[in-house]
């Protein structure tokens, strides 16, 4: 296991600089100008020293190998040094956002905590409440709970959340007054007191994420148990007068959990992707938000490096499913 991990890291490189490469190229071609906002009484000459110092303008060939030192080498240094208080990468030019002319791993670092607090405990919320429904749905299948759980869960995954978070807003913010309808994004947790208003307004939009998430795990992990619950083995081990707990939460669930193990990892880039809609509706300031943002605003090295930083997930996240395929099933060896 050990040598298929380290293998596949290796292999992950050359991927990660070919989807860059593909990613630069794709976003290079798209039309925008960043100083498109910019005041007309400003000389033209001005305009194109400050396209200079974007590194507006710059070839390919150029550009391209400046984006990747920038990310893999200037980046990882600026963060050594505020974890270690040296100086590392003084003096170093650093991917710089179109939009905001600040350092765009600085914006990306003040917007993850957002995205983590409603998006990561929405996954949270919804992995743990899938599961047990599908398992129970699965063992008790036609039952009135399956048959309630499977109308709940298409209603979740077919309602959209522009119209489910509208929807919440008008009827617990609105009509009750429990919850506040838009996201502060400014407080902070010091004590009790703040940690219950983050909890209040976190409610809401945790709830239409998890609704969306759980109704699509609970019919993997569903379909996934009921797959092996008719297998020989279910009937041999019960024809040995194995409890019926230990038939179903051992020998069935863990084989049933390999197929959800790989939903729920190719799930977790999306935590940091932001929940675009329901960020826009709940004015989350997100990685979700953010990278809608950019785009409107034509800021190509804000768009370049989160959509990177997503792939670096999907990959990352693919390698983490795997290992734990051999975790879950013994059977299962890379050799």
């Amino acid at each position: 296991m050990l040598t298929y991990t380290i293998r596949r890291l290796i292999l992950s490189v050359p991927t990660l600089l070919f989807i860059s490469l593909v990613i630069f190229l794709l976003l290079e071609l798209a039309p925008g100008d960043p100083m498109a906002q910019v005041p007309l009484t400003v000389p033209l000459e001005v305009k194109q020293q400050m396209r200079e110092a974007l590194g507006v303008g710059q070839p390919v060939w150029v550009a391209f190998p400046k984006w990747l030192y920038q990310f893999f080498v200037v980046e990882p240094q600026v963060l050594f040094d505020v974890v270690f208080s040296t100086n590392f990468s003084e003096g170093k030019a650093r991917m710089i956002s179109w939009q905001s002319r600040s350092p765009i791993m600085d914006i990306v670092a003040e917007r993850i905590p957002q995205t983590l607090w409603v998006v990561g405990v929405a996954y949270i919320v919804a992995i743990l409440m899938a599961l047990p429904i599908g398992i129970y749905s699965a063992y008790r299948q036609y039952s009135v709970f399956d048959q309630a759980g499977t109308f709940v869960t298409m209603i979740g995954f077919s309602v959209p959340p522009f119209f489910s978070g509208v929807l919440v807003i008008v009827i617990f913010s609105v009509q009750l007054g429990w919850f506040p309808s838009i996201y502060d994004t400014t407080h902070r947790v010091v004590d009790w007191d703040t940690f219950v208003v983050q909890l209040q307004q976190m409610i809401m939009p945790v709830m239409v994420l998890a609704l969306q998430i759980t109704s699509q795990l609970s019919r993997f992990m569903r379909a996934s148990m009921l797959d092996n619950l008719g297998q020989d083995y279910v009937r041999t081990a019960r024809a040995k007068g194995l409890p019926e707990r230990s038939v179903v939460l051992v020998h069935v669930l863990r084989n049933s959990l390999i197929p959800v193990v790989t939903v729920i990892a190719l799930g977790v880039p999306a935590i940091f992707g932001g929940a675009i809609i329901t960020e826009q509706v709940f004015k989350v300031n997100g990685i979700g938000q953010l990278l809608i943002t950019a785009i409107q605003g034509n800021d190509l090295p804000m768009v370049q490096t989160l959509t990177f930083i997503f792939a670096v997930l999907i990959v990352l996240f693919n390698l983490i499913a795997d290992v734990l395929y051999g975790i879950l099933d013994p059977r299962i060896r890379y050799d």
